[in-house]
């Protein structure tokens, strides 16, 4: 049994709020740029097309994610090794740095291509950093918690990622309107985004200070005390069958889901809402903050409940709901943001008839392809306006045309043409399809007037409850699931796994394939797909854990 934290002189609640401050911070940190996706494309991306720069920027701030195991593996070794207080004190000053640097860069105006190389390099070691940092402060406060109560302690360590993600729009929201009225709004495009990332300076001295007065925790140092620890954490953790059983369920029966349910209900939310939609920044944040802040509450009731009913139930509740949600959701967030498009989507539908030889994926993550050929052309501009569309096979070698209920409009193909007469024709294209859509009532962007905000708060909360139900008792679990000697390096990497490659490359994957396909709900099937996945792991091989002694 874990002990009380006051054995060791030190109080839970000090635990829980030094685990959960610096684990905020460091959400901060990671949410300010997935907050500012669409800023950081123009600016350090600006030498790509608008569809192939954003999504480069959505693709790096997934590459962020994608370096999460490897600090996973690092970090979870040390802790596992030497202990875990001293590896998350690491990762905070590592995560605060790369965030600060990231307000210090050159512009792809000012340096060229450096300037996306040093922030790849920046998003990089923010990931390599937050890989060790949940699984530490997770396990730091299970360590320390009475056994009934695991589910509510570490539930703050989960909302910590709601405070992060509160601060980090409150911080976007307070700096675009402040710079916007003293500057202009393009000011804030130009230099006021450098804010939210400076301002983290500030926060990372806190956490290094809060983190600074913590002590071992009670199961590690018990254990070293023995000579448990492990010596070898990477062959015991995944190279003996009875322990990567573990690690294999842990990723299938509970992160697949909270990588697609969590990064959908608060990340591609903002992306839909942004790029299909077309409802104004400012709007986007107020609304998601609302929603975060309410999510706060919720990760703790969740956790609480789990220490009640046990992880397993809890936890099934929280995936499929959202499993359920998905596609009904999104089509009522349609409806309540955006009345007008979905109206015209119903009354009006867009149709691409081409030869299939004269269409090509319509995404381009690295900025290679130049989509010259009529479909692409045609395809480019309904995808860059957020029309869903659908295909229809043309005559072999005809040119594409876009029909926009009884209009036709020609496109035409700029292959073989210079920089300039390519450009020329993509424009005239444009035009011509964009005045079709305008006539047949296509809104260029949200009304403010038509907007239904309940319907929208509603849809995010039904998403919000799924989010916290899944992710309150996944730290207890987490740490219930593994013995202490690996405990660290064994559930830190799936974890990161699910969070990092499946959850955070939701927004790119799923604006990609919508890109690709034509349908603006077309993406939703990422996610889906993995929730699925746990949905059935979970019900038929997960065991509940509620209970379980820590000092194993």
């Amino acid at each position: 049994m874990a002990q009380d934290a006051g054995d060791k002189g030190i109080s839970l609640r000090t635990v829980v709020a030094a685990s959960a401050a610096g684990t905020t911070f460091e959400w901060y940190d990671f949410f300010v740029f997935g907050s500012l996706t669409t800023v950081i494309s123009k600016t350090f991306f600006s030498g790509l097309s608008d569809t192939a720069g954003y999504i480069a920027a959505l693709a790096l701030f997934g590459a962020g994610f994608a370096f999460r195991p490897i600090g996973a593996l690092v970090f979870g070794r040390i802790g596992d090794k030497a202990g875990r207080k001293g590896a998350f004190l690491v990762t905070v000053m590592l995560m605060g740095g790369a965030t600060v640097a990231i307000g210090l860069l050159p512009t792809y105006s000012q340096a060229g291509i450096i300037a996306p190389a040093l922030l790849v390099l920046m998003r990089i070691l923010q990931g390599f950093a937050l890989g060790g940092e949940y699984g530490g402060a997770a396990i730091y406060v299970a360590e320390h918690a009475p056994d009934n109560a695991r589910g509510r302690s570490t539930s703050w360590i989960q909302t910590s990622a709601a405070f992060g993600l509160f601060g980090a729009l409150l911080v976007i929201l307070t700096t675009r309107l402040a710079v916007g009225a003293r500057f202009g709004p393009e000011a804030f495009d130009a230099w006021g985004w450098r804010i939210p990332f400076l301002f983290s300076a500030g926060l990372l001295l806190v956490s290094i200070f809060m983190r600074m007065k913590l002590t071992e925790s009670p199961s590690f140092a018990k254990m070293k005390a023995e000579g448990g620890e492990s010596k070898a954490p990477y062959s015991e953790a995944f190279g003996q069958w009875k322990n990567l059983k573990l690690v294999i369920l842990a990723l299938f029966a509970m992160m697949s889901a909270q990588g697609g349910v969590w990064y959908t209900a608060f990340f591609y939310t903002q992306t839909f809402m942004d790029k299909f939609l077309k409802v104004a920044p400012e709007t986007i944040n107020l609304l998601m903050m609302i929603a975060t802040a309410v999510s706060a509450i919720f990760y703790v009731v969740f956790g609480a409940l789990s220490d009640r009913i046990g992880r397993k139930p809890v936890m099934l509740f929280g995936m499929t709901l959202m499993l359920v949600a998905y596609f009904p959701g999104f089509h009522l967030l349609t409806q309540a943001a955006n009345p007008a498009l979905a109206e015209a989507q119903a009354r009006t539908p867009v149709v691409v008839i081409a030869d299939k030889a004269d269409c090509s994926l319509q995404f381009d993550p690295v900025g290679k392809s130049a989509f010259v050929s009529s479909c692409d052309i045609a395809k480019s501009v309904l995808a860059n306006a957020g029309v869903s569309y659908d295909n229809k096979v043309g005559a072999p070698g005809s040119q594409a045309q876009v029909k926009i209920g009884a209009t036709l409009i020609a496109s035409q193909s700029a292959t073989g043409l210079g920089k300039a007469d390519a450009k020329a024709v993509k424009t005239k294209v444009e035009t011509d399809i964009k005045a079709a859509l305008a006539s047949a009532g296509y809104p260029a962007k949200a009304d403010p007037a038509r907007m239904n905000i309940p319907g929208i708060l509603g849809v995010l909360f039904v998403f919000v409850i799924a989010a916290t139900a899944l992710f309150g008792p996944i730290a207890a679990c987490l740490v219930e699931l593994f013995p202490t000697r690996i405990r660290y390096t064994a559930m830190s990497l799936p974890y990161h796994i699910g969070t990092g490659w499946i959850g955070g490359f939701v927004p790119f994957t799923a604006f990609a394939i919508v890109a690709a396909v034509g349908n603006i709900y077309s993406g939703l099937w990422y996610p889906f797909a993995f929730t699925l996945i746990s949905v059935l792991t979970c019900f038929f091989f997960l065991p509940e854990t509620r209970g379980r002694s820590l000092d194993i």
